[in-house]
């Protein structure tokens, strides 16, 4: 009588043919060959917790490749995805080829959940995937993330290109939602009756159903996966935490971010996907430098439903041709922040030259402070103003926002102005289109007052920030016209 190792998790009572027990205490099963499943032995990977800030996130790792894979869900619970066979072969699989790093996104899972006024802006879920490279003792990983986790990956390979070897997008989405100059997308009332379906109906078995039909309608007549899937939804994420993360993925919007990623990547989509059009990834293969785009058939949107070994064979194929890649790009995304104090030549008139440097040097004193608190880097001073970089726009903005607070005290009021775009480090100097669009944005602002870029705005989504439309510009010396906003709050 044959046997085949199996993992050491509960094995479907309809599988087995027989069992028995090896030495070292593994179950040995003898599957029916009609419903034959790919199980190996395995030891448990070890959950930990990584924290950024006081929040803490779920991982583990697995496997002993040579090169590091994150991996991300939209959506995920660690202990409950090793429940699903498919699932569970996808992922040992991916260790088959490299070290596997699983983490339950910030709301999800075994991770810290969050409050429908606690949303997370989009850097801080950047900085959750940072932190558990950290955690996990990875210097330089592959991003693999799926629908809309994959556009955390790509902003962590725009703003972090120094950690990531490679991404791997799969049916993501640049932006979340319909819009002029991007189709295709669901439009604001297809999301608006999501959400309200997603309100009345998570956890239930109509959830179930009409969710595993548009997320993985090859498996709709496989009572195991059915099963599973409602189980899943019900401990992986509460009702209002999917609601919350729906709303950050309908307000999503990356599509200026994308032109400045330069590491490897890959990016595949199933040409029938019911969830996420296939334009969407079009859309992202076309705007991230030499990506290498791969159309699959089917319609499942998520990467171990359906055919998993054409996903799996071009990951492979992916991690075997970086594996000995050491190459680290020179761009990166940031946000750079002006301020420029108001009437500055005014004031040092009527106070003398000693007296204005001194109020000054003290002025720049407390803005360096709150650049450092807001994880920001000084870059130098302007004269009566300085310039700062920061990878996340909100963190920029609220540091703007400080630094107005102690300037009054001071006497002293400020201007201030935020892009987000590529820049290129000139020794402890930075420069780049971005630094002369973030200047003339600010030089356009009132005093008491900081405007932004529509880039900004569109990626500080969840940060709780406001905007006032402040019309459409043309900036000296930059080509285009730029919409511009106010923030308000």
């Amino acid at each position: 009588m044959s046997f085949r190792v199996v993992w050491c998790r509960p094995v479907p009572a309809d599988v087995v043919q027989s069992r028995a027990r090896c030495e070292q205490g593994i179950d040995l099963v003898r599957v029916a060959p009609e419903k034959a499943l790919t199980y190996r032995a395995r030891v448990e990977p070890t959950i930990r917790y990584a924290m950024n800030g006081d929040v803490a996130i779920a991982f583990e790792t697995f496997g002993e490749g040579a090169v590091d894979v994150l991996y991300l869900a939209p959506i995920n619970n660690l202990e409950i995805m090793w429940e699903n066979p498919l699932y569970a072969r996808f992922l040992r699989q991916l260790a088959d080829i490299s070290r596997v790093i699983v983490m339950d996104r910030r709301g999800t899972g075994l991770s810290d959940r969050f409050s429908p006024n606690d949303l997370p802006p989009l850097e801080d879920l950047v900085d959750d995937i940072v932190t558990v490279l950290d955690a996990a003792g990875s210097e330089r990983a592959i991003l693999f993330g799926f629908s809309d986790a994959g556009a955390q990956c790509a902003m962590v390979g725009a703003t972090r290109p120094e950690r990531v070897a490679g991404l791997v997008l799969f049916a993501a989405a640049a932006s979340g939602k319909q819009q002029d100059d991007y189709g295709g997308q669901w439009t604001e009332e297809e999301w608006d009756a999501y959400l309200d379906f997603v309100r009345t109906s998570h956890g239930t078995e109509e959830f179930s159903r009409r969710t595993l039909e548009d997320f993985l309608p090859s498996h709709v007549d496989d009572g195991r996966i059915a099963a599973w899937w409602t189980r899943f939804w019900r401990l992986a994420v509460s009702r209002n935490g999917n609601l919350e993360i729906e709303r950050i993925n309908r307000d999503l919007d990356i599509r200026a971010s994308l032109g400045v990623i330069d590491v490897p990547t890959l990016v595949m989509h199933r040409t029938d996907d019911m969830v996420e059009p296939v334009d969407a990834s079009r859309f992202i293969a076309t705007r991230i430098r030499e990506a290498h785009y791969v159309e699959l058939p089917g319609a499942d949107h998520l990467p171990w439903a359906g055919d998993q070994d054409a996903v799996l064979h071009e990951v492979e194929r992916f991690v075997g041709a970086l594996r000995d890649s050491q190459e680290f790009a020179e761009r990166v995304l940031a946000t750079v922040l002006f301020t420029d104090i108001v009437e500055s030549t005014q004031k040092a008139a009527a106070l003398g030259d000693t007296a204005w440097k001194a109020l000054l040097a003290r002025h720049d004193e407390l803005a360096q402070r709150e650049v450092e608190r807001h994880r920001g880097r000084y870059v130098n001073t302007t004269g009566d103003g300085m310039l700062a970089t920061f990878d996340g726009p909100a963190r920029a903005v609220r540091c703007a926002q400080a630094i107005a607070d102690v300037s009054k005290p001071l006497g002293l009021e400020i201007r201030a102005g935020c892009h987000t775009g590529e820049v290129e480090p000139a020794g402890d100097d930075i420069r780049g289109l971005a630094v002369h669009i973030g200047a003339r944005i600010a030089a356009l602002a009132d005093a008491s007052e900081l405007w932004v870029s529509s880039t900004v705005k569109d990626l500080t989504v969840g940060s709780g920030l406001k905007f006032e439309d402040a019309g459409e510009y043309e900036l000296k010396g930059v080509p285009d016209r730029w919409h511009l906003y106010r923030v308000s709050a």
